[in-house]
């Protein structure tokens, strides 16, 4: 696994808490709670920010790690595969 990958994987994990904390915070009754899921799905995102910001810049210095690029790429490279494939089996 590339470290661009797992910078990415890091990243949605990141996006998925601050989610859950965004809707914590909508769904308690609780005032404390509310404000206290609040502040930290503000604090979370702060951090997503920066880890989207590092991504970027290790995706502009090693265009090799630019995962959702080269996972379009290796699914045409494997879509002409198939075709070849198909055509040479008649």
């Amino acid at each position: 696994m590339t470290v661009g990958t797992q910078m990415h994987q890091t990243l949605a994990s990141l996006e998925s808490a601050c989610a859950n904390l965004k809707t914590f915070a909508l769904e308690t009754e609780d005032k404390t709670a509310k404000k206290m899921f609040a502040e930290y799905s503000q604090q979370l995102d702060s951090i997503c920010q920066g880890v989207k910001a590092r991504c970027n810049y290790i995706e502009q210095q090693e265009p090799q790690y630019k995962v959702f690029d080269n996972a379009i790429q290796q699914g045409v490279q494997h879509e002409n595969q198939q075709e070849k494939m198909n055509t040479t089996e008649y």
